[in-house]
């Protein structure tokens, strides 16, 4: 008798269970309603201010890195051009941050955070502050939006 009621109880509590947790019919776990809120996101989306094609310079030494939707390539006099794919970016507080890996293993990143920044040798002035990093080697410049670049006499 000890042993139906054990069993008797181990299959109420079960039953009990399975009533608390949402199943389809073939005993898996349901989806959630229609109307349900959407699943929280650990990470943050990317705003639009950081979509698109993008463009960061900087002077002494002269660099600029060019973010496409398919590759990252940064340009320097007398090196070679650095092209790593672009993994996309991902939002690290207020910053917007590409971490690529070039075919020869080395890591580039870029992080680019809004705010009026100058180029200190012109009087241009860009919408983000830019810092790159290449092998251990910072860069610290200015970036655009590709198309909305400051240009000299405009």
């Amino acid at each position: 008798m000890r042993i139906f009621a054990t069993a008797l109880i181990g299959g109420l509590a079960g039953a009990a269970l399975a009533a608390c947790q949402p199943q389809s019919p073939d005993g898996s776990a349901a989806p959630p309603p229609a109307d349900a809120p959407p699943a929280a996101s650990t990470a943050a989306a990317v705003p639009e201010a950081f979509q698109g094609e993008m463009l960061a310079r900087g002077t002494e030494p002269f660099w600029l890195i060019r973010i496409g939707p398919e590759t990252i390539t940064l340009e320097r006099p007398d090196f070679d051009p650095v092209t790593a794919p672009n993994p996309g970016a991902v939002m690290e507080g207020p910053a917007a941050v590409w971490r690529a890996t070039t075919a020869d293993g080395r890591r580039l990143s870029v992080i680019l955070r809004q705010g009026e920044c100058s180029d200190g040798m012109s009087d241009l002035r860009y919408a983000y502050v830019a810092e790159a990093s290449l092998a251990g080697e910072t860069l610290r410049g200015c970036a655009g939006k590709a198309d909305a670049m400051p240009r000299e006499g405009a």
